[in-house]
């Protein structure tokens, strides 16, 4: 049995001989994180437990298969080591309890297919009947739909966060929260409302005179979010479909922001801007989002790592899901 040590991914002290991440299951990614906890960030079984959410008897049993695979020799090494060693690295950096990294076959990948094949993965599992999750929207959320495995969930409710659009376009908030809602065939609720309206006092009105103030309502008593950000360069989702002008997007520069939240934009340090589209938005606030026990953050990309940044202040994710270069960018940064 190898020696345990401390070290890190390169050094000498525990070395994890992972298999290939490609084909890497659920099993084989927990087993390593494992061995990873107990090896190289010297935890005890009892702590390891808690982390990955088993029983300290799971830890014993994943250890001993690790030692049986010759998962644990000297160094660390190996493409799923190095990603292990990167959800780490987040976790404690930003206090998160769940950091998922999605490899990339090259730097300059696109993310959002990776990124979206390990959310849908999650999600598959994180959903449970008797939840009530509220959902964003955006190009990354909708490419985790292909890869959740669909069940039937009893008592499974999904709330759309952010109004529609006038539109009808793939990339809709209201199109991928009823097919959120589709896959586990549960009950989908949406704001009936433009995405963004012409004043604040259209905001109030449609609030309280329109109903709306009841769907609003359940966002106080959500169990789960699912969230993914924008940045603020014009190439973005929220820029391409049209729903702010380019005189409005560097407005928003001038003043800070480095990315959007359900078009509620913010600057590097979290804070929300004091601007008036934060005003007419039509979407549940950012504190109701916080109350969520478990909040889903996932997004990446060169162009999103300031935003990424501020939304872990912003909204404090509990999981977070992103791709190799982004993490490492952010670890950076």
């Amino acid at each position: 049995m190898a020696a345990r040590g401390k070290g890190s991914p390169g050094q000498a002290g525990g070395h994890l001989a992972a298999p290939e991440e490609a084909g890497a299951s659920r099993a084989d990614r927990l087993r390593v994180r494992a061995a990873w906890m107990y090896f190289i960030e010297q935890m005890t079984q009892n702590e390891i437990a808690d982390v990955l959410g088993v029983g300290r008897v799971s830890v014993v049993r994943m250890l001993a298969e690790a030692r049986a695979r010759h998962e644990v020799r000297v160094a660390i090494e190996g493409s799923l080591a190095g990603i292990i060693a990167l959800e780490r690295a987040l976790e404690h950096r930003f206090g998160i309890a769940r950091a998922i990294v999605a490899p990339l076959s090259r730097p300059d990948a696109d993310p959002v297919p990776a990124i979206g094949a390990a959310t849908g993965s999650f999600l598959s599992e994180a959903m449970q009947s008797g939840m009530s999750a509220g959902v964003g929207w955006g190009h990354t959320l909708s490419a985790t739909l292909a890869h959740i495995a669909p069940r039937a969930l009893a008592d499974f409710r999904v709330i759309s966060l952010l109004g529609g659009v006038g539109v009808v376009r793939r990339v809709n908030p209201a199109e991928f929260a009823w097919r959120f809602a589709e896959v586990f065939q549960g009950d989908g609720y949406l704001i009936p409302a433009p995405a963004l309206v012409d004043s604040v006092a259209t905001k109030t009105a449609l609030i309280e005179r329109c109903g709306l103030h009841e769907i609003l309502g359940m966002a106080d008593r959500l169990d789960a979010v699912l969230v993914s950000v924008g940045g603020i360069a014009s190439a973005t989702t929220i820029y391409r479909g049209g729903f702010l002008s380019e005189e409005e997007r560097e407005d928003l520069v001038r003043r800070g922001a480095v990315g959007d939240l359900l078009f509620h934009f913010y600057d590097r340090d979290g804070r929300l801007l004091d601007h008036p589209i934060n005003q007419r938005v039509m979407s549940v606030d950012i504190d109701s989002l916080r109350r969520a026990p478990l909040r889903i953050l996932t997004s990446g990309g060169p162009d999103k790592v300031a935003a990424l940044l501020g939304a872990m202040r912003l909204v404090e994710p509990t999981v977070f899901i992103t791709d190799e270069e982004t993490a490492r960018r952010m670890l950076a940064a």
